[in-house]
């Protein structure tokens, strides 16, 4: 719980002295994520979740394309500030939980989509990615997908002071174990607001 606590008080100050679009992971739309969505073919009502969404733009823009089941979640209050605010009337169609992605309760077999950009290449310790897995695996459905992005072998070595774990799509695939297939991979060279380069690799998984 100590360190539930250290990542929301962590998280909450990113999100407190910086702007939405003061982060190095801003992109103004989550373009490679929503590419990969669309190849899913997923009903409008299917359920995404979006994990460690910070203040990112993917849940308006789901609503944007006409998805009606959207649940966005992360471990700092201030984070959901922001992107509610940033919704406005549209956030009452968003679900929003605010918890660290490991220990959430998540109702079983719900998600049909679960969507995870630049949250599990935070997770350093084997415990700590097993429990992410299991949650993993306790909410998506058969045939579900998940989508996690994470920076790639060439990417950033640490993030807003946090050291990270760098994965290819084959790195990430073994993290997942077998009950998920790879049905696709990118790599994509982000630019940050400040003009540096930083590269992440992207799995799309479907469970058996």
């Amino acid at each position: 719980m100590d360190a539930v606590m250290d990542l929301r008080r962590h998280w909450n100050s990113i999100y407190t002295s910086r702007a939405p679009d003061g982060v190095s992971w801003y992109r103004p739309h989550l373009d490679r994520s929503l590419e990969l969505i669309d190849t899913t073919h997923l009903p409008h009502d299917a359920a995404i979740l979006d994990v460690g969404c910070g203040a990112s733009t993917l849940a308006g823009d789901l609503l944007e394309r006409g998805y009606t089941d959207v649940t966005v979640l992360d471990v700092s209050e201030e984070a959901l500030r922001v992107a509610r605010a940033r919704l406005g009337t549209r956030a009452e169609y968003v679900r929003w939980i605010r918890a660290d992605v490991t220990d959430a309760e998540l109702p079983p077999r719900s998600v049909r989509l679960w969507h995870d950009r630049a949250v599990f290449h935070f997770l350093l310790d084997a415990d700590t990615r097993t429990r992410y897995v299991a949650a993993v695996k306790k909410s998506v459905a058969p045939g579900g997908c998940v989508l996690i992005a994470t920076f790639g072998p060439n990417g950033p070595e640490t993030c807003s002071g946090l050291p990270v774990r760098r994965y290819d799509a084959d790195a990430l695939t073994a993290e997942l174990g077998t009950d998920f297939v790879r049905i696709a991979d990118s790599t994509e060279m982000h630019t940050t607001p400040t003009g540096s380069p930083q590269e992440f690799v992207y799995g799309l998984f479907r469970r058996t």
